[in-house]
């Protein structure tokens, strides 16, 4: 068995850094095309938002549970919040799992998956302009708002198509954004509360009452699951491992580098995003494969702009 030590120095290297990053984007990039199979495997039609947010917090009450217990193998020790830390939990399970995966749960049901694994990426712009004009963390720069220009560009070419109509829907791709927008917030929101207290028991705590909280709503509002597939819960073991993994790792490495560093690898989920969602849901045939790769490159280099260095003069 690796020691703690080892894993740490591993992870502060050039291919810790690369292998961590690749990981973890590799992970988010299937969510897209997981939630869709998803509602396929327990038969959630795209107007049953009570079953879509049953689906959402069983899954990631199920990925708190493992993010603790993750958390808690990699410190030894039982990762439980310090006392004063209850209203950054839960002002993080409201912005970063109940609205957030409420709008992205919903959205997903009406937009192609590739649309969401594209649009996602854009919470990075989104953090961007809250933390320099909401909370004040840092300069709005020249460059950084070109690449926030950049990254929107993005969206709207994947979003509409050429005639104008029925390509970008409020309760579709209009949601993804708002998604987008939530965890954009509840990343400043992060950045902020980590100086109190550990990222990974943030993240692990929050996941646990936002799942709690959405399981709750949409049970007492008639919601349901009904698996109709034998990989269903298989799934969605998946589907928890995937968010504990992702998010653990994620922490770790904004830990020991500086988040420049990591935050650029972010460009890989949306590539990965597409390329998965077109394999497992067969959306070849949807599709437009040009208008998909020019709205991944903007993505990808408003990601990359908003996070490069400034050169010293």
């Amino acid at each position: 068995m690796i020691s703690s030590a080892r894993k740490t120095d591993f992870l502060s290297t050039s291919a810790g850094v690369l292998t961590a990053a690749i990981i973890s984007n590799l992970l988010w990039g299937s969510a897209a095309p997981c939630i869709k199979l998803g509602y396929r495997y327990f038969a959630i039609a795209s107007d049953d938002v009570m079953s879509q947010i049953l689906f959402a917090g069983v899954r990631f009450t199920l990925a708190g549970v493992l993010t603790v217990l993750l958390g808690s193998l990699l410190h030894r020790r039982i990762l439980l919040p310090k006392r004063g830390s209850g209203y950054m939990i839960l002002m993080l399970a409201m912005m970063q799992t109940v609205i957030q995966y409420t709008f992205f749960y919903i959205g997903l049901s009406h937009a192609p998956g590739f649309k969401g694994s594209i649009i996602s990426p854009t919470s990075t712009f989104f953090a961007l302009l809250i933390a320099a004009l909401v909370f004040r963390q840092e300069n709005l720069t020249v460059k950084k708002l070109l690449g926030c220009l950049i990254g929107f560009a993005g969206v709207v070419v994947v979003s509409v198509n050429g005639s104008l109509e029925g390509g970008m829907r409020l309760n579709g791709e209009g949601f993804l954004v708002l998604a987008a927008a939530s965890y954009g917030c509840s990343s400043v929101l992060i950045k902020r509360f980590s100086e109190r207290e550990d990222p990974v028991v943030l993240s692990g705590w929050q996941f646990i009452c936002g799942g709690a909280m959405m399981s709750v709503a949409a049970l007492l509002g008639g919601g349901k699951l009904n698996a109709v597939s034998s990989g269903a819960w298989l799934l969605m073991m998946y589907m928890g491992f995937l968010s504990a993994v992702a998010y653990t790792l994620w922490s770790l490495l904004l830990q020991r580098h500086p988040v420049s560093r990591i935050m650029i690898f972010s460009f890989l989920n949306p590539v990965f995003g597409v390329l998965l969602s077109a394999l497992l849901l067969d959306e070849v045939k949807v599709l437009n494969i040009p208008r998909c790769l020019l709205a991944m490159m903007l993505v990808c280099l408003g990601v990359w702009v908003v996070n490069r260095p400034e050169k010293p003069i």
